[in-house]
């Protein structure tokens, strides 16, 4: 409207009008047909009295700011340090370190890492998709961004948690409006599965080259009892897809520290245009391991072969790493030496130079199994011809989770299996 004839039609959505459809257009609007980019003289002084407001608006600006700052050094010194995209001195000595042994959810490790910054960390904020209690993303439960006089408790314009309400995929927008205005570093949280919902802002975050940070947590079947619809399958694949998208998955509670740790630091070196990272988090609960700070190159050996050079290479993510450790417990017991390989993020790993990824997946060993509860596409590259992949190739069930991975063979006997028919291919 109002071309009159092409408006109604369906020819106006992509296709261009064309000359005489313009012109037409034109004479309706009472223009000029003959005339191209037409702009009156009072259009363009109207237009660039603009500029004098712009400069008045801005002198007017930079007076009370620079009365603010005489004001209020200490937090002149602040918004400097923020605006550089620099992080406070000491934030690193905050962050939580687990006791070895001990079982954690990784939601739950996130919740902890969370709080610990969110105290030396002012600019850090975020929320939830309404799953704030699920996900573990409350950085401060006295304070909550909405107007004042609003009837939630401790409603505040400058609050740092963030109520989205369920609407995911406004979520996501609204982190890559925040990230796009800079000055603040955003994060906004659901289960994994809700991605979907999700995933045409996630694609503009990594298109964008956006510093915003997706909590994902109930990251596969594992979550249990809600069921097929809820249980993440094709979903690490499927974000592992999308280019400039991180996405971590950490196996305990020190790589979750560790994880946080990476991605807070890489959305400082350019502040404001980075790479989005997305954290797959468990429900259940998983043993802790050593602090290992290779966990930061996205994969590193976490129990190496003992007895003789690795003869195989069990290959592990998020809550099946402690399967593969176990699986290796009976492999080194029958005299298999087995290596662990913890891989948290794929697309950190191969930011790593070839001469690390080869003392981490040496080519010499042809055997090797990857065992992540979730289609198994992300893996062919790393197991090769000779290797095995312990994957769930379908949708899960409602049941205990416990009780589902134990059914669909996410079990060490399981990757042991894996391990010897491995084993055996490269014989052939």
């Amino acid at each position: 409207w109002p071309a009159p004839n092409a408006q109604n039609t369906e020819a106006s959505h992509g296709s261009a009008l064309g000359d005489e459809e313009v012109a037409a257009t034109k004479r309706v609007l009472g223009f000029d047909p003959e005339q191209t980019f037409e702009v009156s003289d009072e259009v363009i002084a109207h237009t660039r009295r603009a500029l004098d407001r712009g400069r008045e608006a801005r002198a007017a600006w930079e007076k009370d700011l620079q009365e603010w700052r005489a004001a209020n050094a200490e937090r002149a010194a602040e918004f400097d340090r923020i605006a550089a995209g620099e992080l406070p001195k000491g934030w690193e000595e905050k962050l939580p370190v687990f006791e070895a042994g001990k079982g954690v959810a990784t939601r739950a490790a996130s919740g902890k890492v969370l709080q610990a910054l969110g105290g030396v960390i002012p600019e850090l904020w975020g929320g939830s998709a309404d799953l704030a209690g699920s996900n573990n993303t409350t950085i401060d439960k006295t304070s909550s961004f909405l107007p004042k006089g609003n009837p939630l408790p401790e409603a505040d314009p400058y609050g740092r948690t963030i109520h989205f309400g369920i609407r995911e995929h406004a979520m996501a927008a609204e982190m890559n409006g925040i990230a796009l205005h800079g000055n603040t570093r955003i994060y906004g949280g659901t289960f994994l599965v809700f991605s979907d919902y999700m995933r045409n802002a996630v694609r503009l975050s990594a298109l964008m080259h956006l510093p915003v940070t997706y909590v994902w947590t109930h990251d596969s079947i594992g979550l249990g009892e809600d069921g097929p619809t809820h249980q993440p399958v094709e979903h690490l694949a499927s974000l592992r897809a999308i280019p400039g998208l991180n996405l971590v998955r950490p196996a305990d509670a020190n790589e979750t520290s560790i994880a946080w740790r990476e991605i807070v630091k890489r959305h400082t070196r350019v502040f404001g245009k980075g790479a989005p990272h997305g954290l797959a988090l468990t429900r259940q609960g998983v043993p802790t391991y050593d602090w290992n700070e290779d966990a930061a190159k996205g994969g590193y050996v976490l129990f190496d072969a003992e007895g003789g050079d690795a003869q195989v290479v069990l290959i592990g993510t998020g809550s099946e790493v402690h399967v593969a450790v176990e699986a290796r417990e009976q492999l080194q017991a029958a005299g298999v030496p087995t290596r662990v390989v913890s891989m948290p993020c794929v697309e950190w790993f191969e930011e790593q130079d070839q001469a690390y990824k080869d003392t981490v997946l040496p080519p010499s060993v042809k055997a090797r199994v990857a065992v992540e509860a979730g289609i198994g596409l992300t893996w062919h590259k790393y197991v090769g011809d000779a290797g095995r992949i312990v994957s769930l190739e379908h949708f899960g069930a409602s049941a205990d989770g416990n009780f589902l991975l134990r059914e669909y063979g996410f079990t060490p006997e399981a990757v042991v299996a894996a391990a010897r028919d491995s084993l055996g291919a490269t014989e052939r």
